[in-house]
């Protein structure tokens, strides 16, 4: 079963390098989408020996240009500043060995030690395990059959990831991995852990009772 793993980025050389680095140790295709980096991002990741494809701005559009120009079974979707766990290529297998299985997630830890964010980590892991909604930030992977008959990410400028997450799990089973990718902690470093946690709980509400994602973004500021 083969693995390809497609990461948007926007404005990340000072992670890029050391992204792909650390996923050359995967037998996975790794596809690069750039959606306009003012930055040396495209450059670096060229540099780096990555293919990387050129599209408008705009994650979503970004990771179905990704899953386009795949050709894994299944897709991995990984954001720039998240790291896998080194078994994440055999563990996707492993879950997708079951055919009922059309995609999933892995657990979360954020790169900071402190208890608080200790606590995050496990309070998204939990609710995603409960729930069967992921987030972009988890690893999300999806088999490309299933993906694609669900005609990819809907082209929204925020929560195309728990968009997606809703649709792929009635239309599924999905696996809730043990392993645990580790994303930065930037966004509740910069913004602040209460009103990040607010914000985003309030964000995915309005969501879910029908507020259009245009008007959300306007509340949304992404961190580099």
């Amino acid at each position: 079963m083969r693995v390809s793993i497609v990461v948007p980025v926007l404005d990340e050389a000072g992670v890029i390098a050391s992204v792909l680095e650390s996923l050359s140790q995967h037998a996975a295709e790794v596809i690069v989408v750039d959606g306009g980096s003012r930055d040396r991002t495209a450059e670096l990741a060229r540099a780096a020996g990555a293919r990387v494809i050129d599209t408008p701005r705009g994650r979503a559009r970004q990771m179905n240009a990704g899953a386009a120009a795949s050709t894994g079974d299944v897709i991995l979707f990984l954001h720039a500043d998240t790291q896998l766990p080194s078994s994440a290529v055999e563990d996707i297998r492993a879950a997708m060995n079951d055919p009922a299985c059309v995609g999933g997630r892995f657990d979360l830890a954020l790169d900071e030690d402190r208890a608080v964010f200790k606590m995050i980590g496990f309070l998204i892991s939990l609710r995603s395990r409960l729930s069967k909604v992921a987030t972009g930030d988890q690893g999300m992977f999806v088999r490309r059959t299933a993906f694609e008959a669900l005609g990819g990410f809907k082209d929204i400028p925020i929560l195309e990831d728990v968009e997606l997450s809703i649709r792929l799990k009635a239309a599924g089973k999905i696996a809730c991995l043990r392993s645990r990718v580790v994303t930065s902690a930037r966004r509740w470093q910069k913004a602040g852990v209460g009103r990040t946690i607010l914000k985003m709980w309030l964000l995915k509400l309005l969501f879910l009772l029908g507020v259009s994602p245009f008007k959300l973004k306007r509340f949304y500021a992404e961190v580099r």
